[in-house]
């Protein structure tokens, strides 16, 4: 019972963009005051439209109950300003609010560098589904179209948090197995959705920079167009693997992409 509990709060963790389910305290001074915070603002982008630009001091560490954290802490990796993440056997996210209306969504641009990924993980199981790297975004949406189970876990996070679970849940993952471009339904909702950009570990200890068109993303992951983006996370999760992962976030930025500019 105590290990179904916890994932209760793990998805509930997953699957919210703005409730505060547990903030740490550990080192949240250094996660909001740091090059690495400024630049996902928003702020060092030219090109970012004032409604993609997001305060520094919103980012914030999360962990859930029941689960160990994994380590946040900024890091000149390699002459770039980065997020380094250790997982061990934990699961926690870094995330920020922000309300992107459906005609401003544009892009969103992410880099990461991963040494090694988690063997046996696999995000399409329930007791498997671990991933080194996760860009995660959250979106609203007509909760009158939840199917009965989504409605069920959204009364769920209302009654437990006083808040609204949003609407849908996307995801960029680093796959062991799967082709980039797959989408990996969640085992737990259907309201979370996981696209694979990367695959394999043929680039492994390489950074790596992707540029998204969201709406084309999420359309492809949902078949409907997205309402508006409630919040952006970065998540390194290995409690079910029980393993040990390390890697580096790059900032990630909201803003035109350079494809419509061009």
């Amino acid at each position: 019972m105590k290990n179904r509990l916890g994932w209760v709060w793990v998805l509930l963790a997953v699957a919210l963009a703005g409730c505060s389910v547990l903030p740490a305290a550990d080192n949240a001074r250094d996660i909001r005051s740091n090059p690495w915070t400024a630049q996902s603002s928003g702020g060092a982008t030219a090109e970012a439209s004032a409604a993609a630009r997001i305060p520094a001091s919103s980012w914030h560490h999360l962990t859930f109950p029941g689960k160990a954290p994994t380590r946040f802490s900024y890091a000149r990796k390699d002459g770039r300003d980065a997020m380094a993440v250790l997982a061990t056997s934990s699961a926690s996210m870094l995330r920020t609010r922000v309300r992107i209306e459906p005609a401003e969504l544009r892009s969103v641009r992410f880099s990461w560098k991963v040494p090694q990924l988690i063997a046996g993980a696999d995000m399409a199981s329930r007791e498997a589904d671990d991933s080194p790297v996760r860009i995660v975004l959250f979106f609203e949406g007509d909760r009158s179209r939840l199917a009965p189970r989504d409605a069920m876990l959204a009364e769920l996070v209302r009654s437990v948090t006083g808040e609204e679970m949003p609407y849908a849940t996307l995801m960029y993952v680093w796959c062991n197995k799967r082709e980039p471009g797959t989408v990996i339904p969640s085992p737990r909702s259907s309201r979370i959705r996981t696209l694979v950009v990367e695959s394999g570990t043929r680039k492994l200890n390489e950074w790596l920079d992707y540029e998204r068109d969201i709406r084309a993303d999420y359309e492809r992951a949902f078949g409907e167009a997205p309402g508006a983006l409630l919040g952006i996370g970065i998540m390194s999760d290995s409690d079910n693997t029980r393993a040990t992962t390390q890697a580096w976030y790059g900032p990630v930025r909201l803003g035109s992409w350079s494809m419509q500019e061009n």
